[in-house]
């Protein structure tokens, strides 16, 4: 597994959403981008999007709690071989659990080569 320590990730991240078109991130509303190490189930997933896509947002109150983006990091650290990698799979999570928020299908995200 790469050796990176939880402030270098989280520069990675950062590094990420800066790297992304400004158009992508300009309708994210009351989202926020967490890291952990692992989801709650151990599962392999590298990222998660939880709360009410723009598709869904008809649905959506006045204070609610904000959508999250969870990027797990081991599981990131484990999936990549060296650093260039895993650069460029917080990039792909990154947009993968944002074009969930705009309520992309995990099907279309994959026809379209985010994932």
């Amino acid at each position: 597994m790469l050796e990176v320590s939880q402030e270098e990730f989280e520069s990675l991240v950062a590094d990420g959403l800066d790297s992304l078109h400004d158009e992508m991130l300009s309708k994210l509303d009351n989202v926020i981008f967490l890291i952990e190490d692992r989801p709650a189930d151990n599962s392999p997933t590298l990222g998660v999007y939880e709360g009410f896509s723009l598709a869904e947002r008809d649905i959506y109150g006045y204070g609610e709690e904000p959508d999250r983006i969870i990027l797990f990091r081991e599981n990131l650290l484990e999936h990549c071989a060296d650093m260039e990698e895993l650069i460029a799979e917080i990039r792909i999570t990154l947009i993968h659990e944002i074009a969930h928020f705009y309520g992309i299908s995990e099907e279309r995200i994959h026809e379209l080569g985010w994932g």
